[in-house]
Parts: C-alpha cells; structure tokens; sequence
C-alpha cells in the first residue's frame, strides 16, 4: 500500500523536454516528495489515465500537474469519480468538480466574495457579445470557457475587434459554458497576483505579469513571475474566499486583480491542478505535506 501518489499527466511523467517548465515540474514535486518522506509517508507519482494502475492500493491519490483534463474533461471527471471510489482524493471530488466550472465564481459572488464583473453563459444561448457590452456598459471584455486553463481559448475583446470576437463567441458558444468578464486594465500594468492557502491558511505569494503587448499573465504566454508580498486586506481577502468553498481544500490558490482605484478582485481559484510555486518558497512544502498527512490519520 502506498501512501501518496501525486497524480499527474503522462506529457509530464518523465523529464524527458529538459525545458525550464518541466525543470520546475520535477522540482516541486522533489521538494513535497522530501517533505512528505520525511512525515514517514511512501510516495508514487503516476500519470492519471494509466490504465495499469491500481488506486485502491494507495491511500491518497493527490492531484497534481493533470495539464490535459480540460481538453479531455469528460474522461478525466469518470477518472476521478472513479477513483474517489476506492481512495481518498486532495482537493476531495466535490471540491475538483465544482472547481473544474468557472461558474463557481457566481456562487462565490453570492457569499459575499468580490468576484471580477463577469457574465455567466450557458451554452447555445442566444446572446452576443455586443449586447453583453450594451447590457453591462464593458468597452473592452475577456472571453473563457467554463471549463479551461491556462488562458485555453481566451480572447479579450475590444471595439476594434469586435467582429472577429464576435465569430470566436459564437462558435465556441456551439459547444461550451462561457464567462464574459469586464476587462481590468490593471492586468497589463500591475499584473496578477497569486495568493497560496494550505490548510486554510496564508503561505506565499508570487506576481504574474504580461508580456509586452499581452495580457495574458501564463508562462506559456511569455509572463513572467515576480516576487510579491501581499496586504493584510488582500491575505484576508483570500483566507475567506477560502472558507467559502463548499468543502475546506487541503491547499489551492486563489488569484486576484485589481480595478483602477487599488480595490482588489477575485479572478479565480485553482484547487484542481494549480500551480503554486513551492520552489520559491521551498519552506512551504512542509506545510502542504501537514495538511496531506492530517487527511490520511
């Protein structure tokens, strides 16, 4: 029986690119791996969809760096389903597949979180995106699907694009949940800012910014990340945006922007696969390896 196997994709299970994207892959779980060893704990690291690997026989399965799931959804929430059947899952199931739906925002918004102004579209609506404009007064916009990362099918809008947008909308709206969000211009100027919780609590915190002439703040873009210490408002602004999920995550991120007077808002959370840059604090593997031991006592 093994205790943890940190679950991830198979694109990801080897060191084979040598790429600084991977490096930081096979650090990070270098660091919890040492950390979790040293609780006593037995570790493995599996890709998801091998179908030769038994999950009964380890106590937790711990997700990961699953980068494909939203590009096979459907199979990737049987695999969890699945597999919550015979262990336990960090983040828990509910938790990954109410955290899977970008709509988790609007109920978050209505537990008094400050969520980005974003609009909530149900597939095949009969909506565009110039009476969304019209509707909430948004001169320039940011579509996504429901069920995305790392900036997948992203596009901001704005009037001298607003026909090919328009286009872009439509036919992803064909097929997929969608939000429509207020663009916050402070993402190509300020950035936006990460805030890790483990156990409930604070741990660190990086700055994500765009590059020139982007607004997309993933490295897969070009952003870069940069050292950032938050406020006490902002720390407690994400501690409860935490506490308002529908069950406590073992650990997650939460990433926020600000408008053009300083006021900072949720953009999103991540409990599913998030990244959350251990290595620049490699102190702060201790605290996930607590919160992942804890839930196996």
């Amino acid at each position: 029986m093994t205790d943890v196997t940190v679950v991830t994709c198979k694109k990801y299970l080897h060191n084979t690119e040598g790429s600084t994207y991977v490096n930081n892959i096979f650090l990070e779980y270098t660091l919890l791996k040492d950390a979790l060893e040293k609780k006593g704990l037995s570790v493995q690291r599996v890709h998801w969809d091998d179908p030769t690997y038994n999950w009964s026989q380890t106590k937790v399965a711990l997700i990961r760096t699953v980068w494909d799931y939203f590009e096979r959804f459907e199979e990737f929430n049987m695999w969890m389903v699945k597999t919550a059947s015979v262990t336990n899952l960090i983040n828990p199931l509910p938790l990954q597949q109410w955290n899977s739906h970008k709509f988790y925002l609007q109920e978050l918004q209505d537990k008094g979180v400050r969520v980005v102004p974003t609009e909530y579209i149900s597939a095949k609506s009969k909506t565009s995106l110039a009476e969304i404009s019209a509707k909430r007064g948004w001169k320039k916009m940011v579509i996504k699907p429901a069920i995305s990362a790392a900036a997948f099918n992203t596009y901001k809008v704005s009037e001298e694009t607003s026909i090919e947008s328009e286009t872009i909308f439509q036919e992803l709206l064909q097929s997929r949940d969608m939000l429509v969000q207020e663009f916050q211009e402070t993402i190509v100027t300020k950035g936006e800012a990460s805030l890790m919780v483990f156990n409930g609590n604070y741990t660190h915190a990086i700055l994500k910014k765009a590059k020139q002439g982007d607004f997309r703040v993933q490295d897969d873009f070009g952003g870069t990340v940069h050292p950032y210490t938050p406020s006490q408002e902002e720390i407690e602004f994400a501690e409860f945006a935490n506490t308002q999920c529908p069950t406590i995550p073992v650990y997650g991120r939460v990433d926020i922007v600000w408008d053009d007077k300083g006021l900072c808002y949720l953009s999103e959370m991540e409990f599913l696969d998030p990244e959350i840059w251990v290595r620049n604090a490699p102190e702060t593997a201790k605290l996930l390896a607590e919160g992942i031991f804890q839930s196996i006592q």
